[in-house]
């Protein structure tokens, strides 16, 4: 009996191995498949203020905090926009001084923790650009996708899609540019963020079954006049940019594509993000395997 008793320990051992890989990897697919809009994802490093004065802000020494351009700094019950760095402000070595353009709201103090983020304003577009807009429903095949469209005397649109971690306050970067040449901005929130209908899995799809909400919103804009649009979309909003235009039965109206980093390979995206959530190097194909199956991704 005992080799029999050997093997049944070593079968029970293997299978329990097996299934907690199996757990580990669906843990670790959650990072990307469960990211939750206006949220930092983990590949975005949590910074530290040091420090505020009259226009400067001191943070956390970083490759996050040292990157060109302007900026949304958002923490928990605040949101700032920040600018490029001071070289010539006095710092630390472990520190970097960038330009505060201003605090949207909350307040910033020593110590606390905060995230860059590409939503540079936050609200609506009348509240954070004083631009006119409605606020409309796009029927989409899970139910209404709610929308802010800016009008626009010209008949081609834009239609906005934002990406992972963001929200459709993200179209806002671009909408001053967009109504100074009389263009109309569909800005869509689409199935899982806020006030969108929730998809049956609850899972994010990197685009694979978003798309058909950026078709909804072509029909709608075509419907309501467009004779063309324009998809923009960054990450996996522009992902989605794409997948419409190849698969969209009104692909014939897209007049043009604006993507600002596309997810071209899921892989490589699930793998940083289970990476930077500190999952076991071992475990990364087993999250990449558990996010295919879970929300059907094609290889």
């Amino acid at each position: 009996m005992r080799p029999l008793k050997a093997t049944a320990a070593a079968v029970t051992a293997v299978v329990a191995a097996g299934l907690a890989s199996v757990a580990a990897g669906r843990l670790a697919s959650d990072v990307a498949l469960k990211a939750t809009g206006g949220r930092p994802l983990p590949t975005e490093p949590r910074l530290t203020v040091h420090g505020t004065a009259a226009g400067q802000i001191t943070l956390t020494r970083d490759l996050a905090s040292l990157r060109p351009g302007t900026y949304g700094l958002a923490g928990d019950g605040s949101h700032a926009v920040v600018g490029p760095v001071l070289e010539s402000a006095p710092h630390t070595a472990d520190t970097v001084v960038r330009r505060l353009d201003g605090v949207t709201h909350g307040t910033l103090a020593p110590g606390d923790s905060v995230w860059l983020t590409p939503n540079v304003h936050v609200g609506n577009p009348r509240t954070a650009l004083g631009l006119d807009h409605a606020d409309v429903d796009v029927p989409g095949e899970l139910g209404a996708l709610p929308a802010w469209f800016l009008p626009g005397d010209r008949d081609t649109w834009v239609i906005a899609v934002h990406g992972l971690g963001t929200t459709r306050e993200h179209a806002m970067n671009v909408m001053s540019f967009l109504r100074a040449r009389r263009l109309p901005v569909l800005a869509l929130a689409y199935r899982g963020d806020l006030g969108a209908p929730r998809p049956a899995d609850g899972l994010n799809h990197l685009g694979e079954t978003e798309w058909r909400d950026v078709d909804a919103a072509i029909r709608y804009a075509v419907r309501y006049g467009a004779r063309r649009v324009v998809l923009l979309g960054w990450s996996t909003g522009a992902t989605m940019a794409l997948r419409a235009a190849e698969h969209s039965a009104v692909r014939e109206h897209i007049a043009g594509l604006i993507l600002d980093s596309p997810v071209l390979s899921w892989e490589a995206t699930l793998r940083a993000l289970a990476r930077a959530r500190h999952t076991p190097a071992p475990l990364l194909p087993l999250a990449v395997r558990a996010a295919q199956g879970r929300a059907g991704l094609h290889a």
